[in-house]
């Protein structure tokens, strides 16, 4: 059996102000293709104003998008493949 090593750089950009906090993940794959998601946070007007938090949240929610949308793809391109509807990827 052979390995083959492959690897993907997901890119992650971040647009702030005091209280919003929008987070756009990208990655681009071997077929060409550019797979992208977004995510938000707002701060309350309570909390400590802590950017790093508002990137983290954001963050996070565009790269659960992303792994979303990843999965939708792979499930198109199975169904392509076979020519039948398969079941659904669960994460």
């Amino acid at each position: 059996m052979m390995h083959t090593a492959v690897g993907w750089h997901v890119e992650l950009e971040f647009l702030e102000d005091d209280q919003h906090t929008k987070a756009v993940a990208m990655v681009r794959l071997p077929d060409g293709t550019a797979v992208r998601a977004h995510g938000r946070a707002s701060r309350h007007e309570s909390d400590v104003n802590q950017p790093r938090v508002g990137e983290e949240i954001a963050g996070a929610r565009a790269l659960n998008e992303l792994a979303m949308r990843l999965l939708d793809k792979a499930h198109g391109e199975i169904d392509q493949a076979s020519g039948r509807v398969s079941h659904p990827i669960h994460v």
